[in-house]
């Protein structure tokens, strides 16, 4: 009896020890996320939201919400009944149905960096973006074993009109990359014509609507306001039947309070209200619960995405997902930092590992972002792609049972002995163990014999192997060419 006790006892210990682990880094309780929903329905029915959008503004009056110039005010009931019809998970087709991927509470999904317009070059050098590097970052995402979701707005194409560039863009993402599309939420207009392109890979307008197959991101206009196109895309895309990533984009302690539980109750009100308005366009429009939140450097007045409170805030916008039952969209692999360096891997690596432990399952800028999301970097991309595929790693459950305690290959060695030789180290000598791409495990002699080259520099070599080994996928020439006539007709017309 007393053996089992002790046991037991020592069973219990071990499950202690696992739990403290956890929570090391403090999580919401179901009492704290209650009153931050609490406190958004008091800021929706008692402050409003501000809507930039006439459109918008009609919708809301259409189905009887009170409206008093641009601000909109929400009850409850109002919000209970939008959430009642947004579906908890949804599949975002690509055009190779292999690559389409689900979107749910159990997901994790990853695209990458976004909205930056200006490059790092491999020498360090900062200049603005060119379509051909976007096409070139089209090229590494279709080649890569860890991201999910072409993109959009990798980098800003500074060679072409800012009013035509969303039209180039969303053509080399179709046709360079066989994955998910995001489409641009420039305007309404970019939304429709993202929709009509879509329309021709897929079939038809009424398919498309049935099968979402590109989502956009919906940005907030902190506090407490949508601009005039982010409402109107907002609205193209419930129309179109085609998620939306509601994203509340605060700078606690500038455009939000300095407090994160205020800061996240601010944010959870800007998230609720653009998803009320997109199930009033169309009941049942997929909605991605997202956040761009961070806290501002107080010295600089800059935003500091790079900062421990970010975790914080993507940890708290995972659970407050999971409270309404919705997908989340967390950003991960961000940073400061300004070049490719021991910053910007440290920063990157706590966010990315944040919002996979923290249970996010839309990750926007997994790879590549530098400069606070004013910079995509070649050799970053390489870097972060290399980190989540090591996070991918940690996430596979340790398998325990006879063959992988392998009691007889202990035996056989016996003491003093080496596993070297068995025939299990043989069988998964290359597959049991992480095998990275970039990061090197050379010795110091070996590791001068190469080169002596820094991380980012062995980064920089991968991105012109994989772009000089890129082969363009299949695709309709048909299918191309009505695509193409698509963007001439639409450039003619826009100008």
């Amino acid at each position: 009896m007393q053996s089992i006790a002790a046991g037991l006892m020592l069973e219990r210990d071990r499950n202690n020890m696992t739990q403290q682990i956890y929570d090391r880094v403090p999580v919401l309780s179901r009492s704290d996320m209650m009153q931050i929903h609490d406190t958004s329905m008091d800021i929706l029915g008692r402050v409003g939201v501000a809507f930039n959008n006439e459109e918008a503004l009609e919708i809301f009056r259409a189905n009887g919400f009170k409206v008093d110039g641009k601000t909109v005010f929400m009850a409850e009931n109002d919000i209970q009944q939008a959430l009642a019809t947004v579906p908890s998970h949804f599949i975002l087709a690509a055009r190779n149905p292999q690559k389409s991927v689900s979107v749910d509470a159990n997901s994790l999904v990853t695209a990458p960096g976004y909205g930056a317009p200006y490059v790092i070059t491999p020498a360090g050098e900062r200049r603005k973006g060119t379509l051909q590097d976007y096409e070139n970052f089209c090229k590494l995402i279709h080649t890569s074993k860890y991201i999910d979701v072409t993109g959009y707005l990798l980098v800003q194409p500074s060679d072409r009109p800012s009013k035509l560039a969303y039209l180039d863009m969303m053509l080399s993402s179709i046709l360079l990359c066989d994955k998910p599309l995001m489409c641009s939420t420039a305007s309404k207009q970019a939304v429709e014509d993202s929709l009509a392109m879509a329309a021709i890979v897929f079939g038809d307008k009424q398919k498309i609507q049935e099968q979402p197959v590109a989502i956009g991101l919906i940005n907030s206009r902190s506090p407490l306001q949508f601009g005039q196109e982010m409402a109107g895309s907002l609205i193209a895309l419930a129309h179109g039947g085609q998620p939306c990533v509601i994203t509340s984009v605060i700078m606690a302690g500038l455009s939000g309070p300095v407090n994160l539980a205020g800061a996240l109750a601010l944010q959870n009100a800007e998230i609720l209200a653009g998803l009320t308005l997109s199930q009033l366009v169309r009941g049942g429009t997929p909605v991605v619960y997202g956040s761009a939140s961070a806290p501002v450097d107080m010295k600089t007045g800059a935003l500091a995405i790079g900062a421990p409170e970010l975790s914080i805030i993507i940890a708290a916008t995972s659970q407050m997902a999971r409270f309404y039952e919705l997908p989340s969209r967390c950003g991960g692999g961000l940073t400061d930092a300004h070049l490719p360096d021991a910053q910007a891997t440290l920063e990157s690596a706590f966010s990315l590992l944040a919002a996979v432990r923290s249970g996010a399952n839309f990750i926007l800028h997994a790879c590549g972002i530098l400069s606070s999301y004013m910079s995509m970097s070649y050799a970053k991309f390489m870097l972060d792609e290399e980190a989540l595929a090591m996070i991918k790693r940690m996430m596979v459950p340790l398998e325990v049972s006879d063959d992988t305690l392998n009691l007889s290959a202990i035996e056989a060695v016996g003491i003093g002995g080496q596993f070297l030789t068995q025939p299990k180290t043989i069988e998964l000598c290359w597959s049991e163990f992480f095998v990275p791409e970039v990061m090197k495990r050379k010795n110091y002699p070996k590791w001068q014999e190469g080169g002596s080259k820094r991380i980012d520099e062995i980064a920089a070599d991968v991105v012109q192997r994989r772009l000089f080994e890129y082969r363009k996928p299949d695709f309709d020439s048909s299918v191309a060419s009505r695509l193409s006539e698509f963007v001439a007709q639409r450039k003619q017309e826009v100008m």
